[in-house]
């Protein structure tokens, strides 16, 4: 699967620029820079959600969504030794943090740091062996003092980012950190881009929306969702590829990398508007997978379809490996179908279609 290469430029600039919860204001400018050319209007709100608006004037409001922001970490505590200790911003794994380098967004910049761990030939091997927990994770960023590790612009409440980037593996996946869900922030804009250059008229107002703060708790959405009033909401965001060790299927559900997108069966998600998203990939031959969420699906759909008194809402999500890591995958083939289904969805759908159950 080949994607164009001003698309490819605006995906690996896009993961690789840092968008904690909370500080997604970098993330958002490359974001919107690239839709403009697409849309009519461009409008972001106070806390740093951005949409793109094509055909503004029109009375009945379709939302395509995903979200901006990406996992990261809090400086909580700084020891008089000079060490930082961390709490969450979002659900970052404490798991995976040993040996990692990190960058802290200090008042003077980014400052280099890395998460340190005790050597092996020091904790033995053996049942009391230490594990990872939010409690003795560290980061050392080679001071000695705490007076040192403010002298480089370092306080309470600096948020820290993973540096990995963005690369291919296998001419199969993408791998980044953070693809989670700025891929689906890459997916809406090419829907834009796709609605544009192919120049379709849409008998409806759409609202291409990236929202922040998911990560915490869906406030972007919930926040931006009162403000458009949409009539329709289709959201996307990744959910687990299941077919990697350690994982239970009876569980998790059978998703996998490579066999399409995912549609979810929910209570917020509408049974109308989910039809025509299934009717679009079969009448398009597009490949999906089914799956379901027996409570709430976790995801932007549920303040979106609470919202207003009630909004029409689907989703489709995208599968992936290794959530919350640094290296999660997902497949190109994958990426395009969702592209796809999205975009063929939009052109079935109908303002005055009937969404009332009865």
């Amino acid at each position: 699967m080949k994607f164009e290469k001003k698309s490819l430029k605006f995906l690996e600039e896009y993961l690789n620029t840092a968008s904690p919860t909370g500080m997604e204001h970098a993330g958002q400018k490359v974001w919107m820079d690239y839709l403009r050319p697409y849309v009519d209007e461009l409008h972001s709100d106070h806390y740093g959600t951005c949409y793109g608006v094509i055909n503004p004037e029109a009375q009945f409001k379709v939302v395509i969504e995903a979200h901006a922001d990406e996992i990261s970490w809090y400086v909580n505590y700084i020891t008089d030794e000079g060490l930082i200790y961390v709490i969450r911003n979002g659900g970052s794994d404490q798991m995976i943090a040993p040996s990692k380098v990190v960058h802290i967004h200090g008042e003077k910049g980014i400052v280099k740091g890395l998460f340190g761990w005790p050597a092996i030939h020091t904790r033995g091997v053996n049942s009391n062996e230490p594990v990872p927990k939010l409690e003795n994770i560290f980061i050392d960023v080679g001071a000695t003092s705490k007076e040192e590790v403010e002298n480089l612009g370092v306080y309470v409440g600096c948020m820290i980012t993973y540096p990995d980037e963005f690369f291919e593996l296998n001419e199969r996946y993408f791998v980044c950190r953070a693809l989670d869900n700025r891929i689906g922030g890459f997916m809406i804009a090419q829907v834009a881009r796709l609605l544009k250059e192919k120049k379709k008229k849409l008998p409806f107002g759409l609202y291409i929306v990236n929202s922040v703060q998911e990560e915490v708790g869906l406030y972007g959405a919930d926040m931006i969702a009162d403000t458009i009033r949409p009539n329709l909401a289709l959201i996307t965001d990744v959910t687990h590829d299941t077919t990697t060790p350690m994982i239970d299927k009876k569980k998790e559900g059978d998703q996998r990398c490579g066999k399409g997108p995912v549609v979810f069966f929910a209570p917020s998600v509408h049974h109308t508007l989910r039809s025509v998203v299934v009717e679009a990939a079969k009448s398009k031959k597009i490949p999906f997978q089914r799956a379901a969420a027996s409570r709430a699906t976790g995801t932007d759909t549920d303040v979106f379809a609470h919202s207003n008194g009630g909004v029409p809402s689907a989703l489709i999500s995208l599968p992936l490996r290794y959530m919350h890591t640094t290296v999660e995958m997902v497949h190109k083939e994958d990426v395009a179908h969702v592209i796809d289904l999205i975009y063929e969805t939009l052109l079935s759908l109908d303002p005055t279609m009937k969404l009332k159950y009865h």
